[in-house]
């Protein structure tokens, strides 16, 4: 259905994701020009009139980050000089979440950092997809719609498997909310994998908490990026008598040795959803499996835009 003050635009970081929203909703993609001079910058131009309207931009803050983050920031500068009379960023997968506190001495937050340049550009509300942190909502100082890929994963494993030799398992203590909301809605037990992270990007998994045997475990986070804690989970897990291990995973970073770890891992496949565009690398792995989150972000911004209740659609 056509709504007459909603434009949809789409940045360069997920144009397929952005279409395939705008079909769900059956609305048109605004027309949006794009350049890039010879030393990096960027310039776009909104070639529709956005005056009083309500301008949705979709970009994910994916590789390349700071490029598409810089984007989006354009963007929402374009569309305050505009006169657009709201302006919703829509961000399946904010990057810089995993910077969420003072890890150490004399370190940033730097997603405190971004939520401020977001929020003074002049965004008036952020749409966007399992938070790594879901108190980075409180960063920002413009109303914040994190939705959950949950329900999602929740009807795939129903359809997929016999639920009696499913459980369900966090990858890190870190991660039990989540492992146990997804249990919960699927009626199975829980385990937990406990490991210890020397340093960046580089996980050691210790132990396995919950007794795994004859189960066909499901690893559930928000995000894989080198799939490193995945692989490692995953072996241990055989180790400890599981018949197969799958994951589950909002955010498929997959940056690094990703695609190489996937394609000789254990792991039976790994699901994500297309908050982030692919590379052929991946995908020719053989073990990645793609769950759109078109239809459920497009009605996430139809509410938007009619001021209706977003929180149901996952609870």
């Amino acid at each position: 259905m056509y709504h007459e003050k909603l434009r949809l635009f789409s940045g360069t970081s997920n144009p397929p994701l952005a279409q395939s929203i705008c079909d769900h909703i059956d609305h048109p993609m605004g027309d949006l020009y794009f350049q890039r001079f010879s030393d990096g910058e960027i310039f776009l131009q909104v070639r529709e009139t956005i005056r009083g309207l309500d301008a949705f931009f979709i970009q994910s803050t994916s590789k390349p980050c700071n490029a598409n983050l810089m984007e989006l920031l354009i963007f929402i500068d374009a569309a305050k000089r505009a006169s657009a009379r709201n302006i919703c960023v829509v961000i399946p997968y904010f990057g810089y979440a995993r910077q969420d506190r003072k890890s150490a001495g004399r370190t940033p937050i730097s997603a405190k950092l971004v939520a401020d340049l977001i929020s003074r550009a002049g965004a008036t509300r952020v749409l966007t997809l399992d938070l790594h942190a879901t108190q980075i909502q409180g960063f920002f100082d413009i109303p914040v719609d994190n939705i959950f890929a949950i329900p999602l994963f929740s009807k795939d494993i129903e359809e997929k498997n016999n639920l009696d030799d499913i459980m369900i398992v966090s990858p890190d203590v870190g991660g039990v909310v989540r492992a146990r909301a997804l249990a919960n809605r699927l009626h199975v037990d829980m385990a937990i994998v406990d490991k210890r992270r020397p340093a960046p990007n580089v996980a050691k998994v210790m132990n396995i908490i919950g007794d795994v045997a004859g189960k066909h475990c499901i690893l559930i986070d928000d995000m894989v990026d080198t799939a490193g804690t995945l692989c490692g989970a995953a072996e241990a897990l055989l180790e400890q008598g599981a018949t197969k291990v799958s994951a589950y995973c909002s955010h498929g970073v997959l940056s690094g040795p990703a695609a190489e770890r996937l394609a000789d891992s254990c792991l039976n496949e790994l699901v994500i959803t297309d908050s982030i565009l692919q590379p052929d690398r991946i995908m020719d792995t053989g073990k990645v499996r793609i769950i759109s989150i078109a239809p459920l972000m497009g009605e996430a911004v139809t509410r938007i835009y009619d001021a209706r209740s977003i929180s149901s659609l996952y609870e």
